[in-house]
């Protein structure tokens, strides 16, 4: 099932086998036409992860990145569409000899090919391997077969995990496990027969369950596996312990045993448990809702890095998700925000919302609360400052208005021929950049050191022919790139804590490495709620 939790599990699992000393990677594999990530609508399709090497990829690499603390590189991601390109650019190249191309075998011989060069360069001694979708759609078949290749070459190398969903009716209060016997029999179809069934449920699995899935899954008892609903995603690893999981797999790869360390993440996750202090944070965005359903995936990392922050802090962060847009149609509701630890603009494309959320930053810079914004959320936060501050009442974005007769953001000149030739996929400045601090700043204070770097996914920046003024009146331009030509960071001085970014932060924090910015701004927010 979708958003069962594969992700999570996939991660969880690589977490506990890390602990026992082995050198983990995992990989995404994604079952659209679409090359990458970079062109799927958030709100459908959740958060789109940037890598260090500029990939734009699904969000469970963020996961994966968050759990095992490495970085995941662009080899570790496939779609369908990057496969069948690969393969269709070496057919035009000659590559295959003149033989006839074919779906079977070329395509699941690229998918293997791809994954042992993923795992070669990670140099990894297991990789995890999770296919996306859902268990009986055709679109992932083709990986279905990719992998029964693998563990049909290298039986005793290559084993097979099944998350499956096991209900509980309201109106019985029992727990079914017929979905989970049917979900076995598709991938039996598909010639896999599964080591493994981790199952998800509200509640733990029962003996009475556990020995049903066994019998009728052809599965052993001790390899039906119980991954109940937590608070926390990160207590996850520590229930597959429980369930002795990293012993069972390595077991049945034949490796050899080594002493498990996982002190440091069961301090992390019983400090957070411990916590009883909140911090209330507003988050003043567009692509949240779907209907009557609120969808925090669309920005994941944003979430995760504002609870490792927390923990750091010693809090809890109650996260409320606001829509921009009804402060347009309401401007009264606006005065909401004083009921808020701090307020973040995270990133975002378009005008529609943009200035309901240039209302919730001049309240914050207004009223003293604590203010971070991302991508987006900095250049919103240098219009407004343009506006209500400098006085120049015109001021905008070319993104949001191109006849502006005040572009104080304004789009990137390489990005602008990108534009006008329609390149739109994976061609925004993406990746990992330096970024050079200024002293006096508090980002610099925050993070310890003048010199960073950061990943970025944007076309539109700070433009350079309004510096002057706005620093006249206060701006701080605190990070700035090696050649000085780009604005990576502002900050409002006096202020308890008013920093935008044009990076995205979010996607290098970890839960025993909170992002120094996350960390700074929860404990700005925290001093908030003792006054």
């Amino acid at each position: 099932m979708s958003g069962v939790g594969k992700g999570v599990t996939s991660a969880s699992i690589g977490k506990v086998l890390q602990s026992r000393g082995y050198n983990v990677t995992a990989i995404k594999i994604d079952p659209y036409i679409n090359v990458d990530a970079g062109t799927m609508n958030p709100t459908e399709h959740g958060e789109v992860f940037v890598t260090e090497d500029g990939d734009e990829t699904d969000q469970d690499i963020g996961n994966y990145e968050r759990f095992l603390d490495v970085n995941i590189l662009r080899v570790n991601y496939m779609t369908t569409g990057r496969v069948y390109l690969s393969v269709i650019q070496r057919e035009r190249n000659l590559e295959y000899n003149g033989k006839c191309v074919e779906v079977v075998p070329h395509i699941p011989e690229e998918v293997i090919n791809r994954i042992k060069r993923a795992a070669n360069k990670s140099k990894a001694d297991i990789t995890i391997i999770e296919v996306g979708g859902t268990v009986g759609e055709y679109q992932n078949i083709l990986f279905l077969e990719a992998a029964r290749l693998m563990h049909y070459n290298n039986p005793e190398d290559v084993m097979f995990v099944l998350v499956s969903y096991l209900p509980i009716p309201g109106t019985l209060g029992e727990m079914k496990t017929k979905p989970t016997q049917y979900a076995v029999q598709q991938v039996n179809a598909a010639g896999i027969q599964p080591d493994f069934i981790v199952c998800r449920s509200e509640k733990p699995i029962d003996l009475p369950r556990r020995q049903k899935i066994s019998t009728f899954c052809n599965v052993p008892k001790e390899h039906v596996i119980s991954n109940p609903d937590v608070e926390s995603i990160y207590e996850i690893p520590l229930i597959l312990e429980q369930e002795k999981l990293s012993d069972k797999i390595i077991a049945k790869l034949g490796l050899r045993g080594k002493k498990k360390n996982m002190d440091n993440w069961r301090k992390m996750v019983r400090k957070f448990k411990a916590t009883k202090n909140t911090v209330r944070i507003g988050m003043v965005g567009k692509y949240f809702a779907t209907g009557d359903f609120i969808l925090p995936d669309s920005y994941i990392s944003v979430t995760e890095a504002i609870r490792h922050a927390a923990i750091a802090n010693g809090v809890k962060a109650k996260i409320d998700w606001i829509n921009s847009d009804a402060y347009e149609k309401n401007p009264g509701l606006i005065k909401e925000l004083k009921d808020y630890d701090g307020i973040i603009v995270p990133g975002g494309f378009g005008r529609r919302g943009a200035e309901g959320k240039i209302m919730a930053i001049k309240y914050a810079r207004e009223n003293k609360i604590p203010y971070f914004g991302l991508c987006y959320g900095m250049q919103l936060a240098t219009i407004e400052f343009a506006r209500n501050v400098v006085k120049i009442k015109e001021a905008n974005s070319t993104e949001i208005d191109p006849k502006t007769k005040h572009p104080v953001i304004h789009i990137m000149p390489d990005q602008a021929e990108k534009l006008a030739k329609k390149q739109y996929g994976n061609t925004m400045r993406l990746g990992a950049y330096p970024c050079v601090l200024d002293k006096n700043s508090l980002s610099s204070l925050a993070y310890g050191t003048r010199k960073v770097s950061e990943r970025h996914r944007h076309r539109y920046e700070f433009n350079n022919d309004y510096r002057i003024r706005l620093a006249k009146k206060g701006l701080l331009l605190a990070g700035l790139s090696p050649d000085k030509k780009l604005v990576e960071i502002i900050e409002i001085p006096n202020h308890p804590f008013f920093v935008g970014t044009q990076f995205h932060p979010e996607f290098k924090s970890r839960p025993l490495k909170p992002h120094p910015l996350f960390r700074e701004f929860i404990a700005a927010a925290k001093k908030k709620t003792k006054k």
